[in-house]
């Protein structure tokens, strides 16, 4: 980490962290962070859902809710990019504050709920995106929407032409009932609502879907098998957690979902039983408490085609997104692997 930016860190930690968010990207906007760019290799380089990435770690979505620094973000070090999330009309999400650092857990618990500048604000951005980076789309519900399931499909149907993938979004904890769609039945409705929708554009581009942490091995189940009924793309594991389980932060019992450090294990567990029963022909995208090379190795070990991260850059800075990057084809290259997809799995 540059003294540059320990210093903008330190400066961060003196202002609410939503208001050091926007600062963070506006800082970047501006130009005053060096910017390693493209990091790659041939150990790297990842092929699935027909995207072609240049290495195998993502940016979760979140970080830029409404895609107003996608540009300085592409020469972050990502192989790829996730915006959003977006519901179809603007909403201002839950009162503040709602978003809480814990640093003693090197954690973030979160209540945003979905606020976003909506679907016609999101398409004007993403038709300046950078052309040259992977970039998707988080797609959302409005809170208050009489068809949750058709929300999904309509920023999809807007967004599409601009993306090059799109997730749908079931598993928040911040939208009342929103977790419920992670159901078998209603899973599999939705899913398939969205994908006719997807079917019928000009531009097709990957479906994902990302669930939530907090599910039994019986709702995994339920979820693989569905995924492999409607031909979804990928499966995204995992968003934030209920669990407050061992956390020292004064912040511990604010409501919301939590993110970071605590959440590697519980994630983690969640996405390797998600590769068994998939058999590994779904693509599974490794989310949660992902800090280090290491990290992330151990979620591709234990299934993950690719990783995002977020939260970790709270204390580590944009700089470790290299780092990890880094780190990652070292270790490929110390266990004798050509390329990442070769370790997919290797400890199941």
């Amino acid at each position: 980490m540059s003294w540059l930016e320990q210093v903008g860190m330190a400066a961060f930690r003196q202002v609410d962290p939503e208001t050091a968010h926007g600062l963070a990207l506006k800082a970047l906007n501006a130009g005053i962070v060096r910017l390693p760019g493209q990091i790659t290799s041939p150990r790297l380089k990842t092929e699935f859902a027909g995207l072609q990435l240049p290495n195998p770690v993502g940016m979760a979505a979140g970080m830029d809710k409404n895609a107003v620094a996608l540009e300085p973000l592409s020469r972050c070090g990502f192989g790829f990019l996730e915006t959003g999330a977006t519901t179809p009309r603007p909403q201002p999400g839950n009162p503040r504050p709602r978003l809480f650092r814990l640093k003693e857990d090197r954690a973030i618990i979160n209540r945003f709920g979905f606020n976003n500048d909506g679907m016609e604000a999101m398409a004007a951005q993403l038709e300046k995106r950078p052309r040259d980076a992977v970039i998707g789309l988080n797609l959302g519900a409005n809170k208050d929407s009489a068809d949750r399931s058709a929300d999904f499909a309509l920023v999809l149907e807007r967004c599409s032409p601009h993306l090059d993938f799109a997730t749908v979004n079931v598993s928040s904890p911040n939208t009342e009932n929103l977790r419920d769609l992670q159901g078998k039945a209603a899973l599999e409705a939705l899913l398939r609502g969205v994908l006719e929708v997807r079917d019928g554009l000009e531009h097709k581009i990957p479906l994902f879907v990302k669930i939530a942490p907090d599910l039994s091995d019986a709702e995994i189940a339920d979820i693989a098998e569905v995924g492999g009924t409607v031909g979804i793309n990928a499966i995204i594991a995992t968003n934030t957690m209920l669990s407050r389980d061992g956390l020292k932060s004064p912040y511990a019992s604010e409501a919301g979902g939590l993110s970071g450090a605590p959440l590697f294990e519980k994630s983690t567990a969640v996405l390797a039983r998600l590769y068994r029963e998939t058999g590994g022909k779904i693509p599974l995208i490794g989310v949660g408490g992902v800090s280090s090379g290491e990290q992330a190795y151990a979620k591709i070990r234990s299934g993950a085609t690719a990783v995002q991260l977020y939260s970790a850059l709270i204390y580590g800075g944009l700089s470790l997104v290299g780092k990890i990057v880094r780190d990652l084809d070292a270790l490929l290259e110390r266990d004798g692997f050509g390329n990442v997809s070769e370790a997919v799995g290797a400890d199941q």
